[in-house]
């Protein structure tokens, strides 16, 4: 008899999966599967219900990864489905992120991205296919240390390229494309 999946399990294999098949898969940071391979990102889903849970969490995760070698975790995601389901609150709170940041003295040592559900690029409208680019299963912070940034760089120094090689894959896969593999992530985590 095989044991249920919890919720814990099935957020973090969905996550898991939209990072192998869209992600790494598609080619949209060409810096990921190097820590995926390795087992370096760190994947937590935080079971917050309010925002004051979830700036506690990022709090604790932010000083975790400061504290550990890159060579353990090289970037975490901080998955909180329950937070911040509609965007334009999510995207308020990157505020409240940034200065907890700062708080916490890590302005230059790590950085934090931003992906949801509902991503939306500044100037795009809702249904613009070349958001999905940043559309995650669930709602997430990206935990980034600014020396992986910076190797990214040295390695990948036409950085913009990687933004309109993604556009330009969204907008080939078409809406269409996009949702047959979200499908084949949330079926990658049954």
């Amino acid at each position: 008899m095989t044991a249920l999946a919890t919720p814990d399990d099935v957020v973090v294999a969905q996550t898991r999966a939209w990072v192998d098949r869209m992600v790494i898969g598609l080619n949209l940071c060409p810096f990921a599967k190097a820590p995926q391979v390795k087992g370096r990102i760190r994947y937590v889903h935080c079971a917050a219900a309010t925002t004051e849970g979830l700036l506690q969490a990022l709090g604790d995760e932010l000083q975790r990864l400061a504290r550990t070698a890159p060579e353990e975790v090289e970037t975490t995601l901080l998955i909180h489905p329950q937070t911040l389901t509609h965007f334009a609150h999510y995207n308020a709170f990157l505020d409240e992120s940034e200065a907890l940041l700062a708080r916490l003295g890590l302005l230059g040592t790590l950085q934090i991205a931003s992906f949801h559900p509902h991503y939306r690029f500044a100037g795009t409208r809702p249904d613009d296919v070349t958001n999905a680019t940043n559309r995650s299963p669930f709602p997430m912070l990206h935990l980034i240390r600014e020396s992986s940034i910076d190797r990214a760089v040295t390695a990948f120094p036409e950085a913009d390229a990687i933004y309109k090689a993604n556009k330009a894959t969204m907008r080939r896969l078409g809406k269409s494309g996009v949702a047959a593999l979200q499908a084949l992530c949330r079926a990658d985590a049954e």
